[in-house]
């Protein structure tokens, strides 16, 4: 009785370890981070600095932000000087079953005073300049055996032709577009130049494949001489990553809950600590600027009671007048100015189906990359727990 006894409290602490280990690891949330290019392929190559090496650097920095969060798991389609088939990079996010897909990259131009950040989620879209991109970063494929079977009906040299394939972009647009937003925003409180005004969509191989919200983020120009020369280096590098770590632990916090604690151990960098003195001067408490008959142009604080949906339409470092012709005769624009970053928005009700309607009447004017928010007696909070009031 004795023997039998210990063998059931063994079993029952086998158990419990068995479900902590079970709810510990559906707690967890994973990201899959994709270093553009490797081996043989280079990526952009000017003035000495190398896209792929460039790429896995501040992959490597990222990741090693974010490991240091016990609740997030951090899946690498690359760690080394390697070569991976693009379907390849998002079948190891699939694989993985990661909660998003980041993939990393340079830019570069012929023209070499170009600069600035862009992040793309994936679209259909027909703007000349991102088709160009997407060509440009989808000609991979071309350097991967057999890639005429492999990718049927699709021909690298016209992103269109990406149409005709099975596409799951919509169930995961709206997420792609807030992580998106979040990334520019944080490069836009760097002080870095975003390019477009707001997220772009573009038809890339890399991000069509993987089966939750990805983004494709293009760090900057390394054929801008002043650029290349920040990418390449160190500070330059841990800055950047930093920023994409903090994104995607924002998102995280709004989508997935706080997890554990999510502040990282890292020696800030000098234009750090000048940003962190700078941001002193903004008010703790974000102000919302309403464009009404009264208040056009007032600030006042944001303490609407109980749940209200917004429909944010852009994020920038520059200021706007709330006027109609500003935003494409779209009227009832409200700002707010938060984290040195002023986020524009469309209407206001605590319908969650009107605000859909203004969603689609948002995208109707252009404004592809809006996506839904919500406030909870003033403060901002996730879609998902707005709808459990």
């Amino acid at each position: 009785m004795h023997i039998f006894n210990k063998i059931k409290v063994s079993f029952s602490f086998f158990l419990t370890i068995i479900s902590f280990a079970a709810y510990s690891q559906s707690n967890i949330f994973k990201v899959t981070l994709d270093a553009g290019h490797g081996a043989k392929d280079f990526g952009a190559v000017y003035n000495g600095h190398v896209e792929k090496n460039i790429a896995l650097a501040v992959v490597l920095k990222v990741g090693r932000l974010l490991e240091q969060n016990k609740s997030i798991d951090v899946i690498y389609t690359r760690k080394t000087d390697v070569f991976i088939d693009l379907v390849e990079r998002a079948n190891i996010a699939n694989r993985a079953d990661a909660n998003i897909f980041v993939s990393i990259h340079c830019n570069a131009n012929r023209n070499t005073l170009a600069d600035g950040t862009e992040t793309y989620v994936m679209g259909m879209t027909k703007v000349a300049s991102n088709l160009e991109a997407a060509k440009k970063e989808n000609s991979v494929i071309t350097l991967e055996k057999d890639y005429k079977q492999k990718y049927e009906g699709f021909d690298p040299n016209s992103p269109e032709t990406m149409i005709g394939m099975t596409l799951m972009q919509e169930e995961y647009l709206d997420n792609s577009i807030s992580l998106a937003s979040k990334i520019e925003e944080e490069f836009s409180a760097l002080g870095k130049k975003v390019r477009g005004g707001g997220v772009k969509q573009a038809p890339y191989m890399v991000l069509h494949k993987a089966y939750m919200p990805r983004v494709l983020i293009e760090m900057g120009f390394i054929s801008n001489p002043v650029e290349g020369n920040i990418l390449e280096s160190e500070e330059g590098q841990n800055e950047i990553a930093r920023s994409i770590a903090d994104a995607i632990v924002g998102y995280k916090k709004e989508y997935f809950g706080n997890g554990s604690n999510e502040s990282y151990d890292v020696k800030p960098s000098q234009k750090n600590i000048d940003r962190q003195i700078k941001d002193t001067a903004i008010p703790i408490k974000s102000k919302l600027i309403l464009e009404t008959p009264v208040l056009k142009n007032t600030e006042i604080n944001q303490d609407v009671a109980g749940t209200i949906f917004k429909v944010q339409l852009s994020a920038s470092s520059k200021k706007v007048e709330l006027e109609p012709k500003n935003f494409k005769g779209l009227k009832n624009i409200s700002m707010l100015f938060e984290n040195n970053v002023y986020k524009y928005m469309y209407g206001e009700t605590s319908d969650y189906n009107e605000v859909k309607k203004q969603l689609q009447e948002a995208k109707a004017k252009g404004y592809d990359s809006a996506f839904l928010i919500a406030f909870k007696n003033g403060k901002k909070m996730s879609i998902q727990e707005a709808l459990k009031y």
